[in-house]
């Protein structure tokens, strides 16, 4: 028995190697593009394709003009929908509220906090920002002040008639920003 020996070049695995993995490579893409024809085709001559046709087109509810009377107030259209409020807002229609109430006797209140720009709040009603002068109908107020980062500060304030007060607060955090170790002794 005669045995022949083949010489396989060095080179002949790599481009066998690599001409398996672009034919792998071709079927795949073929296969998708494939089935995307189908896809596509399935999709123009489908039920669903026609009941997308059949489907109502979409409308758009009315809603009121710029400067239009409320919804329901004079005979206008409503809309389930909420629609920004033109009206000032709350710090300012609180504050008015107040010292509209303050009459002829009228104390004023000076009210500032470290940091500035603390929101204000009499008698849980938000007012404005720090530092802001109030006048106010004599009589007792809770006072609460909130910084930007959480940090708080409560007072309460009897008000004389003709008063004039001044309530500086340090806003405190409720609950400290970094704790630090304490070494025993």
């Amino acid at each position: 028995m005669v045995v022949a020996r083949l010489r396989v070049p060095a080179k002949l695995p790599v481009l066998l190697c690599a001409t398996f993995s672009a034919l792998v490579f071709a079927s795949l893409f073929a296969a998708s593009a494939n089935a995307q024809a189908v896809a596509e085709a399935a999709g123009t001559t489908s039920v669903s394709a026609s009941a997308t046709s059949a489907m109502k087109s979409v409308t758009m509810p009315k809603l009121p003009a710029v400067g239009a009377a409320p919804a329901g107030s004079n005979g206008g259209a409503s809309s389930p929908h909420l629609i920004a409020s033109s009206a000032p807002p709350a710090e300012e229609t609180n504050r008015r509220a107040i010292e509209s109430q303050a009459g002829k006797d009228a104390g004023k209140l000076l009210l500032r906090a470290t940091p500035v720009e603390a929101q204000v709040w009499i008698d849980g009603k938000i007012v404005g920002k720090t530092p802001m002068l109030l006048v106010l109908a004599p009589g007792r107020y809770q006072v609460e002040m909130r910084g930007t980062r959480g940090e708080t500060a409560k007072s309460r304030v009897d008000l004389l008639p003709r008063e004039t007060r001044e309530l500086p607060l340090k806003l405190q955090l409720l609950y400290p920003a970094r704790v630090t170790a304490v070494r025993p002794q």
